[in-house]
């Protein structure tokens, strides 16, 4: 006896683990909803402008509004282009939603194959990026800012290092970026960089709907809750994802933590409503995938509670690991669908 509506900007369900090959046309990243909800769940193609937590509303940016006794707040996070950097707001492209990778697509396909294209940002999602560019032919320069794949151990760093070699990836370890133009970029100590493309994956953000709404927040602006993801504000809005700060230490924002903190949130929800205390947060990591292009890949083994051990696989055998999982994500929510509950984390 739940009604569930889900509320999302787009027909489709983005894989944001699949965007970096959507950029370079060596894959999709768009899968029909109607093979990943499950049965009788409504979905309203919309996005919501605020929340009403007095009279337990949200209202649409179309103007509707729609009831709820408990809201889940799963607004997921975005690319950050910093204001401070000049040139990089007009002449960067993020890359962290389907829309801003589906210009950055059409950008590239306007170049010719040697143009020189720059990757801002050595985390994973600027490996990735960098290296599925390379792969296809790209003149690829990645500029770290100081420190290449900062989140992995020195042995997987090595190994990143060493595929992106192979793939003809010019990587700038300690340079920054001071000034994005729209055929260059001016590196912190004066030299310029020819770059006809350039895409930013330095940072992460996420959307100021719970601020806009008077719910309180971390400096990021994730929704700040206790341990069993409810805000602290209200008890019957809950969060989940990169959007969410549990006693306001959230988790890496990866699909890693998304998932199990989704089920959680359910949970949480599902418990309310049966009177019944929710659990708190159960959360372990197992470690980093990285795909480096469609041949290589590396995987950082890790703690539990996120942080890196010395051992990584490297090759071809972690492209393949990395593409199982990539399968496994949209199998398993699948999976949930035709079988709730089925999900164990």
């Amino acid at each position: 006896d739940v009604d569930i509506t889900l509320v999302n900007p787009r027909p489709v369900f983005v894989e944001r683990i699949r965007l970096h090959q959507l950029v370079a046309g060596s894959g999709t990243a768009a899968v029909d909803y109607g093979t990943v909800l499950g049965k009788g769940i409504k979905l309203v193609v919309d996005s919501v402008g605020r929340i009403d937590a007095a009279d337990r509303q949200v209202e649409l940016t179309s103007g509707d509004v729609l009831d709820y006794d408990y809201l889940i707040y799963a607004v997921g996070s975005t690319g950050a282009v910093p204001a401070s950097v000049p040139g990089a707001a007009e002449f960067a492209y993020p890359v962290a939603e389907f829309e801003l990778a589906e210009r950055l697509r059409d950008a590239l396909d306007e170049l010719h194959p040697d143009a020189p294209v720059t990757v801002v940002g050595a985390g994973l999602t600027g490996i990735e990026t960098a290296s599925e560019l390379a792969e296809q032919g790209r003149r690829v320069s990645l500029v770290c800012g100081g420190l290449l794949g900062p989140s992995l151990s020195p042995t997987g760093r090595r190994s990143v290092a060493k595929w992106l070699r192979r793939l003809g990836v010019d990587v700038l370890e300690t340079a920054t970026v001071s000034e994005v133009h729209p055929d260059a970029v001016v590196l912190a100590d004066g030299a310029l960089l020819p770059s006809l493309v350039t895409v930013w994956t330095a940072g992460f953000g996420v959307p100021d709907l719970a601020a806009r709404s008077g719910l309180r927040t971390d400096a990021l602006g994730r929704l700040l809750t206790d341990e069993t993801l409810t805000s602290v504000d209200d008890p019957r809005i809950v969060a989940a994802g990169d959007a969410a700060a549990p006693s306001g230490q959230p988790l890496r924002m990866s699909c890693q933590a998304a998932i199990p903190l989704g089920a959680q949130a359910a949970n949480t929800v599902l418990s309310r409503i049966a009177g019944t205390p929710p659990a708190v947060v159960n959360q372990a990591f197992t470690g980093q995938c990285i795909s480096l292009g469609r041949s290589y890949g590396t995987v950082q083994l890790a703690r539990p509670d996120d942080t890196p051990v010395n051992l990584v696989i490297g090759g071809r055998v972690a492209a393949s690991i990395k593409e199982a999982i990539c399968k496994g994500t949209v199998w398993g929510i699948r999976r949930e669908a035709a079988k709730p509950g089925w999900y164990r984390w």
